[in-house]
């Protein structure tokens, strides 16, 4: 009886390890997705300009949209400059607002981009799918004077 409960248990941590590697490769993915989408931005910034850019960053049917990852943009005050899930937001200062844990992440998305630095913040956001509050972690790098972002909900 020990010896079945035994291979029971290790079947059980086996298969909740191939869950986790599969869920972390995904996870992975998305990220690199999100890196991907983010640099196209600026490549297509460097190619075309801000105003075509930022348009086809609004397009909700366009290439920088991917269901639940899409690139969105700030310029350095913190008004976002494009949203292609939430038009609405776009031309609205948004440094001073909050995620619901308080913390001003948006701050820390435009310092970034101001030192013309890449990296990852964290925060949390309603994911435009699920419409629920979720953890996200955006990728942000700067070109000129946009921040160009891409988020992932984990």
């Amino acid at each position: 009886m020990k010896k079945r409960r035994f291979v029971m248990n290790v079947l059980l941590i086996t298969v909740l390890a191939m869950n986790f590697a599969i869920c972390a490769s995904a996870a992975d993915d998305e990220k690199k997705t999100a890196v991907s989408m983010v640099n196209d931005a600026v490549k297509m910034m460097k190619a075309t300009g801000k105003v075509k850019t930022l348009a086809a960053i609004n397009d909700p049917n366009g290439s920088f949209v991917k269901g639940e990852i899409y690139v969105f943009a700030y310029d350095f005050n913190g008004v976002i400059v494009a949203h292609p899930k939430n038009p609405k937001l776009v031309g609205k200062n948004m440094m001073e607002v909050p995620d619901v844990d308080g913390k001003f992440f948006r701050k820390d998305i435009v310092a970034l981009a101001k030192k013309k630095e890449t990296g990852w913040v964290d925060y949390k956001y309603k994911n435009p799918e699920s419409s629920k509050i979720e953890h996200k972690t955006t990728y942000v790098t700067g070109e000129g004077d946009i921040a160009f972002c891409c988020g992932v909900y984990k």
